[in-house]
């Protein structure tokens, strides 16, 4: 009885100087809206609002560049897992090898975490176009019905010439951007002059004629200058009894990459299982890099702002004498009164950061209808100045197709990222306002009573 009734008087207790303290805040503040502090308040809060809608918008943002970029890289380059070491030691093509390859497609099968799985040959190449044009790609050789079986390739291959065709011999399906390299068109043929392979591969060679059937495009630069495809069965034949051939595994859940390899490491030993997040270390370390340091960047805007929250506080607490010292009278303690400042300080950060997350959400959803009037505005007022200063000129200004590609690339949004922002936009409004407030411990009723 005696423990609940000392419970109860001390949650009273906090209410009430909790309730004390929001009292005292709310009237400082009432006052402070037409006193000398008032500006500097509402920049304080103006400028944590922009600062969390802009960070919230950026990452935003960036997080929808870079998932574009994974997206196709998982779909077509590096797959969730890859699995290699289907080959004996002693013989390439033997029964093992065949067995193997069942034993595993029978187990990705009766898994329900897999999404698909494709086996696939690859080799790096140097391809001659017309006219003597050269680039160098990476040829994969994936079996003609992977439209069919991988919903996630079709979905990010995109056809803009021909159609994916590699069923009979010598066909070939080329990036958009390789295509341009080497002057190749559809029905264009282009040889693979230099490839790698086994021992029993020539490494040059004229013989290795294709026709193109297809010009392919993804949201991934690399890949479309740098990627064909042709038949499984034509991969085997050009590639040699050296090529490796590997499964691509794609997984419904992503993350679950380290459960499923230690599924299939358990079931088949002799095969080595590899991540996609292994596969790709440096290229994903890059882009972490690169949005890190886009953070910290954005990030120095609360810094200003805090700066700015710690100078207007500090004078706050100037002008607050008379009142700090009369509270100090009439029994208030020194903490009690610093959380008076330090409640404002929070209210500030609140004020601001509540309504930039929303406007930094209400950026990233519509940041299509964002882009495409940033296009439109940058249009006409190129337009405009062009018309003014050299009109004749007015017919070749055209809008950005940059605008355009932004506006196709959907954020992506994370709470937890999110929420983060938020918060780091209240605790730094919270923090200084602490910092500049640690001088009311410093005043005394007598000093200010003699200084008035």
């Amino acid at each position: 009885m005696n423990t609940r009734l000392s419970l109860k008087d001390l949650f009273s207790s906090i209410k009430s100087s909790l309730s004390w303290i929001f009292f005292v805040s709310r009237r400082f503040a009432k006052v402070d809206r037409t006193g000398s502090s008032a500006l500097t308040t509402t920049l304080a809060t103006l400028g944590i609002c922009f600062g969390v809608m802009t960070l919230i918008t950026v990452i935003c943002v960036m997080n929808g560049f870079q998932h574009s970029f994974i997206d196709v890289i998982m779909e077509i380059s590096s797959y969730h897992i890859r699995v290699e070491n289907f080959e004996s030691d002693d013989e390439l093509a033997g029964a093992d090898f065949s067995e193997r390859r069942a034993s595993f497609e029978s187990f990705c099968l009766s898994e329900s975490s897999v999404r698909s799985f494709t086996p696939f040959y690859e080799a790096q190449s140097l391809v001659l176009g017309s006219y003597g044009k050269e680039s160098a790609a990476m040829i994969k050789a994936v079996p003609a019905s992977i439209f069919e079986s991988d919903a996630g390739f079709k979905k990010q291959v995109h056809i803009i010439s021909g159609k994916f065709d590699i069923s009979g011999e010598n066909k070939i399906v080329i990036g958009s951007e390789l295509a341009r390299r080497i002057g190749a068109r559809l029905g264009s043929e282009i040889n693979l002059y230099a490839l790698s392979g086994g021992s029993d591969v020539e490494l040059f060679s004229g013989d290795r004629i294709f026709t193109v059937t297809g010009i392919f495009h993804t949201g991934y630069a690399d890949i479309n200058a740098g990627f064909a495809f042709i038949s499984f069965e034509d991969g085997k034949k050009y590639f040699g009894n050296g090529a490796k051939l590997i499964y691509g595994v794609k997984l419904l859940d992503e993350n679950a990459d380290a459960r499923e390899i230690s599924r299939i490491s358990s079931e088949f030993p002799n095969l080595k299982a590899e991540s996609w997040k292994n596969y790709n270390r440096s290229f994903f370390g890059a882009l972490q890099v690169e949005k890190n340091m886009l953070m910290v960047l954005v990030f120095l805007i609360f810094v200003v702002v805090a700066i700015n929250i710690f100078n207007g506080m500090r004078r706050m607490v100037y002008e607050r004498r008379e009142e700090i010292s009369v509270l100090s009278a009439f029994g208030g303690k020194k903490r009690s009164i610093q959380s008076i400042f330090v409640m404002q300080g929070f209210l500030t950060g609140v004020f601001g950061s509540v309504p930039g997350t929303v406007l930094g959400l209400f950026l990233s959803v519509n940041m299509g209808s964002v882009f495409l009037l940033l296009s439109k505005l940058s249009y006409y007022a190129t337009l405009i100045g062009v018309m003014i200063l050299n009109p004749e000129n007015g017919d070749f200004v055209r809008e950005n197709p940059m605008f355009m590609l932004y506006a196709s690339i959907p954020p992506k949004i994370f709470v937890n990222e999110v929420v983060l922002i938020s918060l780091f936009g209240i605790f730094s409004s919270l923090l200084a306002s602490f910092i500049a407030s640690r001088n009311i411990l410093k005043l005394t009723v007598v000093e200010v009573m003699r200084d008035e």
